[in-house]
């Protein structure tokens, strides 16, 4: 009779020591702090189960390592444009841009991320016209082709990259795919198999040491890279799916923002891949020249930022609150989350209060209902500051995309959320470069005509039903 009481005692007991860590050792975010005490406190059992899978601290010892020559001849690179800066003679090819330079520093100085300006930038909304022009390219390689996606599936788009990626093994080309283990986790061994045995290399990140129980579950490398003989490179939003055509009933259009780009950031783009490949892998890349192969192009400015759990800094929000706070006119945002921490929101409601025109759109289909009634509560913060907010109704709008004054822009795969900020492996361009930067501002214009306004006067008169399931979800939100 006494087996339940000193087994709810033991229960207590742990909730307690756990508790404590979460506190006093793990310093974490204070959001996040009470979010799991919170969550601790109402289910003890299940929350200590819980804790365990998506609650567990990444370790901080260095995860992506490099051979020391690679490495040194990238920092050697990063201080010789860190030292241009600082003597300011370091000149972006539009003239207008160069009060950006401290934010292209910040990116030196915290993230190794080498500014180039020889790049020709082409832009893709639309998944059928990407992935139109991605096949080509895989059709013309001769050297190597390297892809991370966070997600690939087995249907009819993953059959045909398969097929596609097949065919140039036959030729010699050398072909390594790395997929999220999370994201990837209906990919069937079947797909993963045909590749390898017709010579090519797939390895998957942070897959579970036992099957069907992986600790790691809540740290998902969310990058999305493409790399072809070291000249082209793919980066944003796209994943590989029959959805991301637009083939899915339930989300419709799918509305996303992808690059598709020629010249040095192409060098930045291959350095990404191979750290997170040979950090999958037991066969890891060494430098080759065949790796580097990329030629001036253009004249389009940017740097490839990367984030995650193992960097001391949040480095693609910090960039993201420095074009806010540099803008004179105007912000435009795409993104299908709107989880702020409390610093980005204040960056924003510090813009709209100084008379910026600060433009937010979300898609009206939400695919995680917390996130979505999260994200919904955000919003109104910004609503009651003056904000103007889009709900996207073509479809589903997965974009990640800021402009900011027709100047600068970000594009990649980092959501506006705590998880893409401190939880997930993200990657971002950011682009000094007044053209793409106005082709996305046009682009954004151009959805807004098949969004609606949401304004505060509507907002507020929404159900108790909705205010109550974004009450939970806010609090819930800085460990979803």
């Amino acid at each position: 009779m006494s087996i339940i009481p000193n087994l709810l005692t033991v229960v207590l007991v742990i909730n307690f020591l756990l508790a404590f860590a979460i506190i006093f050792l793990e310093r974490r975010d204070a959001s996040a702090t009470w979010a799991w005490l919170m969550v601790l406190l109402f289910i003890p059992v299940a929350g200590f189960i819980f804790y365990l899978i998506f609650g567990k601290r990444l370790s901080s010892k260095q995860i992506f390592t490099w051979d020391k020559k690679s490495r040194l001849g990238l920092l050697t690179a990063v201080q010789e444009q860190l030292r241009s800066i600082e003597e300011d003679s370091l000149r972006l090819r539009h003239p207008d841009l160069d009060e950006y330079d401290d934010l292209v520093y910040m990116h030196l100085k915290n993230n190794d991320a080498l500014l180039t300006q020889d790049n020709r930038v082409e832009l893709y909304t639309d998944g059928q016209k990407k992935f139109h022009a991605l096949m080509e390219d895989i059709e013309r390689a001769t050297d190597h082709i390297h892809l991370l996606y966070y997600i690939i599936r087995d249907d009819q788009l993953g059959e045909r990259l398969a097929e596609a990626l097949i065919k140039k093994i036959d030729e010699g080309v050398h072909v390594r795919v790395l997929y999220d283990d999370m994201g990837s986790r209906s990919l069937k061994r079947r797909y993963i198999k045909k590749i390898k045995d017709a010579g090519g290399e797939v390895e998957s990140f942070f897959p579970p040491l036992i099957p069907k129980l992986n600790l790691k579950i809540n740290y998902r490398n969310h990058r999305k890279l493409v790399i072809i003989d070291g000249r082209i490179g793919y980066i944003g939003g796209f994943n590989i799916g029959d959805e991301y055509l637009g083939f899915n009933k339930r989300f419709g259009y799918w509305r996303d923002t992808h690059l598709r780009v020629e010249g040095g950031a192409v060098h930045n783009m291959q350095t990404r891949f191979i750290l997170d490949w040979n950090h999958a892998s037991r066969r890891d890349i060494q430098y080759e020249d065949r790796y580097y192969k990329s030629e001036p192009v253009g004249n389009a400015a940017m740097q490839i930022v990367s984030s995650g759990p193992d960097s001391e800094w949040e480095q693609i929000k910090h960039g993201y609150i420095k074009m806010i706070l540099s803008a004179k006119e105007y912000i435009y945002i795409q993104t299908p989350y709107f989880i702020p921490d409390d610093s980005l929101l204040d960056a924003l409601r510090i813009a709209v209060l100084s008379g910026v025109d600060v433009r937010l759109m979300i898609p009206n289909k939400p695919d995680h209902p917390f996130v979505y009634w999260a994200t919904y509560s955000n919003v109104g913060d910004l609503l009651k500051a003056g904000a103007t907010i889009y709900i996207y109704q073509k479809g589903f709008l997965h974009a990640k995309t800021i402009v900011v004054d027709g100047k600068i822009a970000s594009v990649g795969t980092a959501n506006i959320d705590v998880r893409s900020f401190r939880l997930n492996f993200e990657v971002n361009a950011f682009l000094y470069e007044p053209d793409i930067s106005r082709e996305l501002a046009e682009r954004f214009d151009e959805d807004t005509a098949e969004s609606t306004q949401l304004t505060w006067k509507l907002y507020q008169k929404r159900s108790k039903w909705i205010r109550f399931k974004e009450s939970i979800s806010r609090l819930l939100s800085p460990i979803l």
